[in-house]
């Protein structure tokens, strides 16, 4: 028994000897952090927004619009060519348009209608016209001269019909002023039609023709002021701009952290010159827009720009959205660790020890992130598995990572302090540091993608706005990606620089009245 009682006593003593050296050799906490480098704060966050969005015009839908607003009736009258010979004269034209035809062309539109329709010659031949029938037939013969002196005094109705088409040509442009000159040029073309009255004959074709001509210029002259005072492409564009001058929710950006709102401010209108096919015209409008992140919504003021801006053609409707979004280094933290706690490397658990994570933060430090790992190291060589809590602190570049849409670090090395007290743990300490810093350099990384998913939604939502259908109006607005392209920091923001790609476009098929 007292032997026992003395072995005992010196397993004890060899214990408490073996803790004391383990105390002594086992590197000490020091409890200070590396000086960490200055960052400036990060400037507002605004980013330049551009979208462009075709405007399709159905033809159907400008052809009916011409043909509620083009008369289906011309008429007039004609001075009397017989003067004294024919009293109590009436000599007038009608006609009918019938429905108009619409084509385009790169070069404008073209509309054509068929145009039938009389000219009726009415009237008292008079006395003077039986000498002229003398005269008449002294000069051509007797029978002629015959049928006008026969025809004296009698009441003349004649008749002769008109058949014929107008071509009008237009040419839309857009002006500076916000109004649309469709450029009309119009011609009239009739077949050839006569009409004998008391023996003489009338060219109804080439009589008429002036008249109608100028029937139809003073139409087309109304038409063409008409669509150029229409302030309807304007009042369109107030109405949109009015849209987009105004705050849009984002929603956190972690767990317990206040809602974001994205502030839009338009501050450009641009459009190129409209596209005319075989379907539609095609008018290409865009405007570009300032866009930032803030905690709290917001009225901004957004004049609108009293000249549209004419650029060359802009092509297809396409939405480039720069969204930046504003992370505390609160919430980098909490994913952080949640990458990293609990983690044992080696993760295969070869080696004679095990360095565990216990906690993980990240520090700004100049163009550097400072990495602060607490730790448990375990010594797994002995049975007894010695083992103590230390603060690693560890240097890396922060790096996005396109392709995953990740944060990492780069060029990481452990702090000298800390690589000094590693290494007294021993050779096996030192010989698992270049694993330990591999190991990090997979492992310490942040997923940005959750905050990436989050802005997308919250715009998609926000474009919902924007789709909203009137009568005879499509309007589509689609996302199609949104990518991380930048990051910036200081000391206590992180912030992610994202690029929102889409498509926008509207149709038109029908047009106000």
């Amino acid at each position: 028994m007292r032997k026992l009682a003395l072995a005992v006593l010196v397993v004890l003593a060899a214990f408490g000897a073996a803790l004391l050296a383990l105390d002594w050799l086992w590197p000490r906490e020091t409890g200070k952090q590396p000086a960490l480098a200055a960052v400036p704060p990060l400037p507002p966050a605004t980013r330049t927004s551009r979208m462009v969005t075709p405007v399709a015009v159905a033809l159907p839908a400008i052809r009916d619009a011409l043909e509620a607003a083009a008369p289906r009736d011309l008429s007039g009258k004609r001075d009397n060519p017989l003067g004294e010979l024919l009293k109590n004269a009436e000599l007038g034209w009608s006609v009918a348009r019938g429905p108009l035809a619409l084509a385009g062309r790169p070069e404008g539109l073209i509309v054509t209608a068929p145009l039938n329709g009389s000219f009726r010659a009415t009237g008292q031949l008079a006395t003077q016209a039986g000498n002229v029938g003398g005269a008449i037939a002294g000069l051509l013969g007797s029978d002629i001269g015959r049928s006008v002196q026969g025809l004296t005094g009698r009441v003349l109705d004649q008749r002769a019909d008109i058949r014929g088409q107008v071509v009008m040509q237009a040419r839309p442009a857009i002006l500076p002023q916000w109004r649309i000159e469709p450029n009309l040029a119009g011609q009239v073309s009739l077949a050839e039609a006569n009409l004998a009255v008391a023996g003489i004959r009338l060219n109804v074709g080439k009589d008429v023709k002036p008249l109608l001509d100028r029937a139809v210029h003073e139409q087309m002259s109304m038409l063409q002021a008409r669509v150029r005072n229409d302030p309807v492409l304007e009042a369109t564009a107030r109405r949109e701009w009015a849209k987009m001058c105004r705050s849009f929710p984002l929603g956190a950006a972690g767990s317990g952290l206040p809602d974001l709102w994205l502030e839009m401010r338009p501050t450009r209108a641009f459009a190129s010159q409209p596209r005319i096919d075989a379907q539609a015209v095609t008018l290409v409008l865009g405007v570009e827009a300032e866009t930032r992140v803030g905690p709290a919504e917001t009225r901004p003021q957004c004049p609108f720009p009293a000249a549209l801006e004419l650029v060359p053609p802009a092509g297809d409707g396409r939405l480039d959205i720069g969204v930046p979004i504003d992370v505390p280094f609160s919430e980098v933290n909490r994913l952080i660790e949640l990458q990293l706690k609990g983690r044992t490397f080696p993760e295969d658990g070869s080696g004679s020890i095990a360095v565990t994570v216990v906690r993980a933060t990240l520090a700004p430090s100049g163009d550097r992130l400072l990495l602060s790992l607490r730790v448990n190291v375990r010594e797994k060589a002995s049975w007894f598995g010695f083992g103590s809590e230390a603060t690693l602190h560890v240097w890396g570049r922060p790096e996005l990572d396109d392709a995953r849409q990740i944060l990492r670090l780069v060029d990481m090395a452990l702090d000298v302090e800390s690589e000094a007290a590693f290494g007294l743990m021993g050779a096996a300490a030192r010989a698992a540091l270049p694993y330990l810093q591999d190991a990090l350099a997979e492992r310490a990384t942040v997923d940005l993608k959750p905050f990436a998913e989050d802005a997308r939604k919250s715009i998609a939502a926000a474009l919902a706005g924007f789709r909203e259908n009137a009568a005879g109006v499509r309007v589509d607005a689609a996302i199609d990606d949104l990518r991380l392209v930048a990051i910036a920091y200081d000391a206590k923001i992180l912030r992610l620089i994202t690029t929102v790609t889409g498509s926008a476009r509207v149709a038109v098929t029908a047009l106000p009245r």
